[in-house]
């Protein structure tokens, strides 16, 4: 690096942290203010804050990694969750529920579905608990890839270099709460459209791959193995049912299993609603039309992450047909940029880079730290805590969170471990509970207490018992014993009260096994419901590939595969189409829909029939 780019890099980080400060006063009002923004924040702004968050470091050198070494095979692998594909859920439906419910938390949350009793009580404790974890973890994974793009970078060890980077983070997000989160996100998205548009533009002058060529694949332990492609074979949309790759890649082998798992996964994820950082940005939505446009520009700025990744991914390539093979797929981002990218640019290469790993941080650890303030501290240790004493805690809450993440990641080798345990493991043993609770009516409290505690646990206990089990072995037992926990917790327990669960389905009104409920509506308000429900049905199925068929088209681009592009271009425009009419021309805000909010005992009578 030269002058300009430390310079660039400097300016960055004070931009950042005087952003954070800046915000200080509004976050300091009350937790309104401090997680969710006064409810005020306008919807491209919460888009493009959830593409930062999205769009992490860590994230960027796993796929990067894995499209360098396995071409578009690397893209199907990333139905585990790069791709975003719960995106296309919250987009058409999943976006408005949680907004309908006008709180803080998913935790929060559990008191709406289950009540304000015993069973709201302890859903809403074991969903906190779970979320906290989760934020733990995923600072571990943040951490992880932080350390290894500045230690490979700056030429310090990765546990320097994610000091460095945490301690600034965690400054302007501990002052400013989401206010300075959203907007500090679209600062840093700009950044990192900059950076897109400069290594396209760098890769695509520079590099036409030729028809065989050499890439690398990880062994373990430090061992790596080279291997020979074909180009066709590199950037083919059609990936194969089986591979044969050696190493630690060899659990991909069985490719059509692996994505079916995954796209399993994606459903049950996509259906339950997720939670963190995702979900946090509906809760602060202003109405369902704007939950539905936040949404759509968020997939709009994520696709720009997919040309990103692929000039990555064969200037990588490219280094190696020069000579010289990277061995490490993960350590493609900084050796790219350290060898193809001219001073001044690779400053603010580095500085969008920054912004996309920082954005991602700051995301995790507010919404984290939440759970433990709204859900924990002022429901059940202090309920009568005064502002000043929330905001304070929440700020400790969100340094104590970063502190275990840190700790945590020092026993985690590697930035595909950790992703694939948080994303399949815990990932499916939290994700079981959070779908029943939306489509069956008689599932309660104690039904997602049990299953997430059995999920949680499990998912634990695989990682330390069985650290090299296969990523189906890390998905199916902690999802298959969080099912059993569901079942068993909720028909060995009391229904929720009727009471309760219409208030729930008159607000969110969701489809599913409700018929008990439903039952109690005037037929001429459960047709308009239904009707709802069928557009939405309709739409989810069409949003996924239009998403899938979006993303790929960026890529075909950056590869030079024009056949595919055009292909892809094809049935992304007959997509568009269907999703306009299924969807869009659809949309609405709740106020025009008639859609009571939560907690104004608005009866069924008042809803309309569409």
């Amino acid at each position: 690096m030269q002058l300009i780019d430390y310079s660039i890099v400097a300016l960055y980080m004070a931009g950042v942290i005087g952003l954070g400060f800046y915000f200080e006063r509004k976050a300091s009002k009350g937790i309104d203010s401090y997680f969710l923004g006064d409810r005020n924040l306008p919807w491209w702004a919460l888009g493009a804050s959830g593409m930062a968050s999205n769009v992490d470091l860590s994230g960027t050198m796993i796929i990067v990694g894995l499209l360098y070494a396995l071409g578009s095979k690397g893209f199907f692998i990333e139905f585990r969750g790069g791709i975003v594909l719960i995106m296309a859920f919250f987009m058409v439906f999943m976006g408005k529920w949680n907004r309908r419910a006008k709180v803080m938390t998913v935790a929060e949350w559990m008191q709406f579905r289950f009540g304000k009793g015993k069973e709201g009580d302890v859903a809403r404790i074991l969903s906190a608990s779970a979320n906290i974890v989760f934020a733990v973890g995923a600072i571990s994974y943040f951490a992880i890839g932080g350390g290894k793009f500045f230690g490979e970078f700056f030429g310090i060890d990765e546990s320097t270099g994610t000091i460095i980077l945490i301690l600034i983070t965690t400054i302007y997000t501990v002052a400013s709460g989401l206010y300075g989160v959203v907007w500090t996100d679209v600062f840093q998205g700009f950044l990192i459209l900059a950076a897109v548009v400069a290594m396209c533009f760098i890769a695509y002058s520079t590099v036409k791959l030729p028809n065989e060529f050499m890439v690398s694949v990880p062994l373990g332990k430090g061992g790596f193995q080279q291997l020979k492609t074909t180009f066709n074979d590199w950037s083919s949309i059609l990936p194969p049912m089986k591979m044969n790759l050696p190493g630690d890649y060899s659990v991909f082998n069985l490719l059509g299993l692996t994505i079916l798992l995954y796209m399993v996964k994606t459903a049950l994820e996509g259906s339950g609603g997720s939670g963190g950082y995702i979900t946090q940005r509906y809760f602060a939505a202003k109405s369902d039309r704007e939950a539905g446009l936040l949404s759509l520009f968020w997939i709009f700025l994520l696709s720009f992450r997919w040309p990103l990744v692929t000039a990555f991914a064969i200037l990588g390539i490219y280094h190696g047909i020069s000579g010289h093979i990277i061995q490490d797929p993960e350590l493609v981002v900084p050796v790219v940029i350290k060898e193809y990218v001219p001073a001044g640019v690779k400053g603010l290469i580095i500085t969008g880079f920054l912004a996309a790993a920082m954005s991602t941080f700051t995301a995790i650890i507010n919404a984290g730290a939440a759970y433990w303030v709204k859900d924990i501290f002022q429901a059940y240790l202090k309920p009568g805590a005064s502002e000043k004493q929330l905001v304070l805690h929440s700020r400790l809450a969100s340094v104590l969170i970063v502190v275990l993440g840190v700790a945590f990641s020092y026993n985690i080798s590697s930035i595909n471990e950790i992703w694939g345990w948080l994303s399949l493991g815990l990932g499916a043993g939290l994700a079981i509970p959070l779908v029943f609770r939306w489509f069956w009516w008689r599932f309660n409290g104690y039904g997602f207490a049990t299953g997430t505690f059995f999920g949680m646990v499990t998912a634990i206990l695989v990682k330390l018992l069985l650290p090299g089990a296969p990523e189906y072995i890390s998905f199916i037992i902690p999802a298959g014993t969080s099912f059993i926990g569901c079942i068993l917790g909720t028909l060995m327990t009391r229904p929720t009260e009727m009471k309760v669960l219409q208030e729930f389905y008159n607000v969110t009104r969701p489809f599913g096994f409700w018929g008990p409920v439903s039952e109690k509506l005037p037929e001429k308000k459960l047709r308009g419901i239904k009707r709802e429900n069928r557009r939405d049905i309709i739409s989810t199925f069409i949003a996924i590939p239009w998403q899938v068929a979006f993303f790929m088209m960026g890529m075909m681009l950056m590869m030079k595969n024009w056949g595919n592009f055009m292909l892809l271009l094809a049935v992304f425009a007959v997509l568009s189409a269907g999703l306009y009419m299924s969807w869009f021309k659809g949309l609405s805000s709740g106020k025009k829909k008639g859609i009571p909010e939560k907690g104004t005992a608005v009866p069924a009578e008042s809803l309309q029939a569409d």
